[in-house]
């Protein structure tokens, strides 16, 4: 599609407001319309395994590199099409949380359910259920935009039509053959991005995805955390409040508790 990528097989509105999709009891928001395709590549996909009230359930998460407790006995439900936003210092714990969510890492002790699945025991049926950005972006520099997401595609086994619509999606269309060491960190962010969501996950994982991102690129997490369960670490307290009904706090890798629209961060 792309010429190269086949070598390889193996965004609302300034005005709008953007939708916090919710179980019941929590606050809603309205979403911004977006036309023609962006919806299409904004979509999540149907509930494939049914009906799951709770799409991420954590007990006594704890995990040590070393001597060093990065995890200390955390707990989490976050509830289907629930938004959940993860603040802390550095060194809180907030990566090596959200790669355990991920099933990047394995923890030291504690039990992790997604989509009512044991997380490790089922980790390669989970992982088209995932879309995870870490901090780092992950790409192939020597690779365009557009051949890092058919090789994705592939590794993914997702249809490679998908390719087109999140480079639109994402705003990066006029760069799709430009080598991704040549793209600026945020456009390489966004690329990052647009990855994740390539097989339509049901999760989103997304570790601090805003550091690099220009203002407009940033209300784009929105979009496409619509429909989707979404955790989004995050040092920018404002674009918490703005994207996720709920926040968690962590110190030193323990959990402070949650809050809904959190004001103040000590």
């Amino acid at each position: 599609m792309w010429g190269r990528g086949a070598w390889f097989r193996s965004w609302q509105d300034a005005a709008s407001r953007l939708l916090c999709p919710r179980s019941d009891g929590d606050h809603r928001r309205d979403a911004a319309a977006v036309p023609g395709r962006a919806v299409r590549a904004l979509a999540a996909p149907p509930n494939a395994a049914g009906t799951v009230m709770s799409m991420v359930v954590a007990n006594g998460l704890t995990h040590r590199f070393g001597p060093e407790l990065a995890l200390d006995r955390v707990d989490l439900v976050l509830d289907t099409g629930e938004h959940m936003a993860v603040l802390g210092d550095n060194g809180a714990g907030k990566t090596t949380l959200l790669r355990v969510l991920a099933t990047a890492l394995r923890p030291t002790s504690g039990r992790l359910e997604i989509a009512g699945l044991d997380a490790f025991r089922e980790r390669r049926r989970l992982r088209h259920y995932i879309g995870y950005v870490a901090h780092n972006p992950g790409l192939y520099p020597a690779l365009s935009a557009a051949e890092n997401l058919e090789f994705f595609c592939d590794l993914q086994d997702a249809s490679r039509s998908r390719v087109a619509e999140v480079l639109e999606t994402l705003g990066l269309t006029s760069v799709a053959h430009r080598r991704a060491s040549l793209l600026s960190r945020g456009m390489q962010q966004r690329l990052a991005i647009a990855r994740a969501i390539l097989h339509e996950p049901r999760l989103l994982i997304f570790d601090e995805p805003d550091a690099s991102l220009d203002a407009e690129a940033a209300e784009v997490l929105g979009l496409v955390m619509k429909g989707r369960t979404a955790v989004i670490a995050t040092h920018d307290h404002a674009l918490a409040n703005r994207l996720c009904p709920r926040t968690l706090v962590l110190r030193h890798g323990r959990s402070l508790g949650t809050a809904t629209h959190l004001r103040v961060v000590r």
